[in-house]
């Protein structure tokens, strides 16, 4: 059976390409589904991959996706500075958590210095742009396999 990665964006990134393409790039969020789609099937995963401006939306989403998928690939946008309940739905899914963001957000201003998801993720990448999100993917593969053996 196929296992499912579910890849979730926060506010913001549905304005990918347009947005600020000096510091996000030229790629549109469409663009980012389908490097992870085309990652998922080199890996054999399924992915569910979604966008939303609306944090409780993402809460249930998070909520929902308990027992059912493999892993989150998370990009939580400007949530990840200012969001404790996003956290604290990460711990209530205990899902494994891996945190994209396209930017390095170490380099911006100092309040994205700080995550409220970063501790309880199984791991973070920054800075990479939108490669980010196959790494993501890759990593996910990777743990998979070894849960396996």
């Amino acid at each position: 059976m196929t296992a499912t990665l579910l890849v979730l964006n926060g506010p913001n990134l549905n304005m990918l390409g347009t947005r600020q393409p000096e510091l996000y790039g030229h790629e549109t969020l469409a663009d980012v589904e389908s490097i992870c789609l085309r990652r998922g099937e080199v890996h054999d995963l399924a992915i569910d991959f979604r966008q939303t401006n609306h944090e409780g939306e993402l809460i249930g989403w998070l909520h929902q996706a308990r027992g059912k998928v493999a892993g989150v690939v998370l990009n939580p946008a400007a949530w990840t500075h200012t969001s404790v309940a996003i956290r604290d739905a990460i711990l209530a899914s205990e899902l494994p958590v891996i945190e994209v963001h396209i930017s390095n957000v170490h380099q911006r201003e100092a309040f994205r210095h700080r995550s409220y998801i970063s501790d309880v993720a199984v791991g973070v990448i920054c800075g990479l742009g939108t490669h980010g999100y196959a790494l993501a993917i890759d990593g996910f593969a990777h743990r998979l396999e070894g849960a396996s053996r």
